[in-house]
């Protein structure tokens, strides 16, 4: 397996893995001219996608969107989009990821949104610090 971050050639394999991504927690699928939004905004780097792969199949992904703190005047990121395909889960993949994505990203602080029910898995793989809540804008 080696990780590296996911250039707009390898959408259609990223786009695979939205999709079950979308599925399992419960939204719709993505509609087709969504494919179009997300390979634009990797191409003009508003969020950069990371993925882990076993030979030529992308088996997980995530993604980053960097912003500027002025807690510490330095980049900081909100991951998102994280999916491991079934198989390969509970196999220390989704760590290496994490700290992969996080490592290349270059930010100083790393947060991310999550429902109540994934607050240990994101802990576990070190996302320790609680920062209150998160609400978004309607």
């Amino acid at each position: 397996m080696y990780y590296k971050e996911i250039n707009v050639s390898q959408i259609d394999a990223l786009w695979e893995l939205q999709k079950l991504y979308k599925a399992e927690i419960g939204e719709n699928e993505p509609e087709s001219n969504e494919k179009a939004h997300l390979a634009n905004a990797i191409e003009d780097n508003k969020v950069v996608f990371y993925g882990v792969w076993e030979k030529n199949n992308l088996i997980g992904c995530c993604s980053i969107t960097v912003g500027f703190s002025t807690f510490d005047y330095m980049p900081s990121g909100v991951f998102e989009d994280f999916y491991i395909r079934p198989e390969y889960r509970h196999k220390g993949v989704a760590r290496q990821l994490v700290r992969f994505a996080y490592c290349e990203s270059g930010v100083s602080s790393l947060t991310v949104g999550c429902a109540e029910c994934d607050i240990q898995m994101y802990q576990s793989l070190g996302f320790s610090i609680m920062l209150g809540n998160l609400l978004a804008f309607e």
